[in-house]
C-alpha cells in the first residue's frame, strides 16, 4: 500500500486536492476532523489533556459537562503559550498517529492500494513524516492564498495574515523557498478543472 501525505498552508487548496483524490478512489484521512473526534470520544486522552493544561492555567477547565474537550477553552491556553502548546502536541500527536495507523490498516484490509493523510504539520513533525511514502505539497501564490482564506472564513485580512504568519514554512514556500521533504508540488492557481488535471497527473505517476 502507498501512503500519500497531502499538505499545504492556509488557502492553498489542500482540501480541494483531497476531495479530488477521494473522487479518484483514494481514501483520505482528515487529520483535523479525526482530532476533533478524539477530543469528543477518547476519554483517556481528554483526561490527560485536562491534567496537562491545569499546570498552565489552573483556573481554566478544558472539559465540558460531558467530559469532552472544550476547544475554545483549550485554545485560550495554548494560543499564546508555546510550552502549553508543546505539552498538548506531545499528547495529541501520538494519539492521532495511532488512530491513523488503525484507519490505514482497515483500508488495506478493504483492498485499497493507495491512501492519503491530509495534514498541515507533516513537514515539521517527523512523527508523521515517517508514515508517508510520498509527500504532496499544495501551493499557490501568497496573495492568492490570502484572498481565498479571507473569502472562505469571512475574516479580516489582518487576522488571516496573523494565522499565515504562524505557518512560516508555508509562507516561505509560497515565496519561492524549496523544501527537501516534498516529492510533488501541485500549484493551485487556476480553476478546478486545471487542478483536477494536475492531481490526476501526479496520481498516475505515483501508481504507475
Amino acid at each position: 500500500m502507498i501512503t500519500l501525505a497531502v499538505t499545504g498552508g492556509i488557502g492553498s487548496g489542500k482540501s480541494a486536492v483531497c476531495l479530488i483524490l477521494t473522487e479518484c478512489g483514494v481514501p483520505v484521512y482528515d487529520s483535523d476532523s479525526r482530532t476533533r473526534n478524539l477530543y469528543d470520544s477518547d476519554r483517556s486522552l481528554t483526561r490527560q489533556i485536562a491534567q496537562a493544561m491545569s499546570v498552565f492555567s489552573p483556573q481554566t477547565n478544558v472539559l465540558d459537562s460531558e467530559g469532552k474537550i472544550d476547544r475554545k477553552a483549550l485554545a485560550s491556553i495554548v494560543f499564546s503559550n508555546p510550552k502549553a502548546l508543546s505539552a498538548l502536541e506531545a499528547l495529541v500527536h501520538p494519539a492521532v498517529l495511532e488512530d491513523f495507523l488503525r484507519w490505514r490498516e482497515q483500508r488495506e484490509k478493504e483492498g485499497f492500494r493507495v491512501v492519503a493523510i491530509e495534514s498541515a504539520i507533516i513537514l515539521e513533525k517527523p512523527l508523521f513524516r515517517n508514515v508517508a511514502d510520498k509527500v504532496i505539497l499544495v501551493d499557490a501564490p501568497f496573495a492568492l492564498r490570502l484572498e481565498r482564506a479571507c473569502r472562505r472564513d469571512r475574516a479580516e485580512r489582518d487576522a488571516i495574515e496573523r494565522r499565515m504568519e504562524n505557518q512560516r514554512l508555508f509562507k516561505d514556500i509560497s515565496n519561492g523557498e524549496t523544501f527537501p521533504g516534498v516529492d510533488y508540488v501541485i500549484v493551485n492557481d487556476s480553476d478546478m478543472a486545471t487542478l483536477k488535471a494536475r492531481v490526476d497527473a501526479v496520481l498516475r505517476e505515483i501508481v504507475r
